[in-house]
């Protein structure tokens, strides 16, 4: 059985990425390596374990704690997790990508453009909480940097960001959130770079408030509205009475 078939039938379903951006003009990856759903990227002195579960992020490992965290929390009170394997898978997968480099003449991966859509959390409501969500997909390399913007100001209070997740034709995405309250003067961009992009990818945001009706519009809505009322209450007279007239005369027996 080949080698990617049996990591991907293997019981261990995981996700290792060692991925970490530098600065908004300091984005360089080399290569990767990917057997099945099991990934290591030649970049950077250290990375992501990530453990997945139809799609979705159950835990990943501090690598420079050495501690696994649990997307929710309760989690980790019925299960565990030794981070010691995830040394261990690391630590294989780079021996085997040191492998494929130098097979590969050290040829560096073909990316992917990323696709890049943001999306409020809650239907948006003007002074209430909420929280905007970007989501890249189409990821490959797994190297990119997600800057959220505010007014074309970059903004980190509130924001929070997952790992890379994979999909099923071995490209990544991933989600970066930011929790805000929406103002009708505020508008958002989500700013994505990658390698190889010739221009980071800006995704704009801004709140849909509807225009306030000017007071000639709302005299002219008033009027067709009485308009209507009134001429339902005419219509509506003039059926009753007719109903009464007929009730009555069907009353009357005719001649003998």
């Amino acid at each position: 059985m080949p080698l990617s078939r049996a990591l991907i039938l293997g019981v261990l379903a995981l996700t290792t990425v060692l991925s970490r951006c530098g600065g908004e003009d300091n984005i360089v990856a080399d290569h990767v390596g990917n057997y099945g759903i099991i990934v290591y990227q030649s970049y950077g002195p250290s990375g992501q374990f990530t453990f997945e579960f139809d799609g979705d992020e159950l835990f990943y490992v501090d690598l420079d704690k050495k501690e696994t965290v649990w997307r929710i929390p309760e989690f980790g009170q019925v299960r565990s997790f030794d981070p010691q394997h995830a040394l261990q898978n690391i630590a294989i997968l780079k021996h085997n990508l040191d492998i494929l480099i130098k097979r590969s003449n050290s040829a560096p991966a073909t990316n992917k453009a990323p696709e890049v859509t943001v999306f409020p959390k809650s239907p948006v409501l003007l002074g209430q909480p909420n929280t905007l969500i970007c989501f890249v997909d189409n990821i490959f390399p797994p190297v990119i940097n997600i800057t959220w913007l505010r007014k074309s100001k970059s903004v980190t209070e509130g924001v929070y960001e997952t790992s890379f997740l994979t999909n099923p034709d071995h490209s990544f995405h991933k989600m970066s959130y930011l929790s805000f309250i929406p103002s009708d003067d505020e508008v958002y961009d989500c700013k994505v770079e990658q390698w190889g992009l010739d221009q980071p990818v800006l995704k704009h945001w801004e709140p849909e408030v509807p225009a306030p009706m000017s007071e000639l519009t709302e005299t002219v809505v008033c009027a067709l509205g009485l308009s209507v009322g009134l001429v339902g209450i005419v219509v509506g007279t003039i059926l009753l009475m007719k109903g009464l007239r007929l009730g009555g005369t069907s009353r009357h027996p005719g001649p003998l």
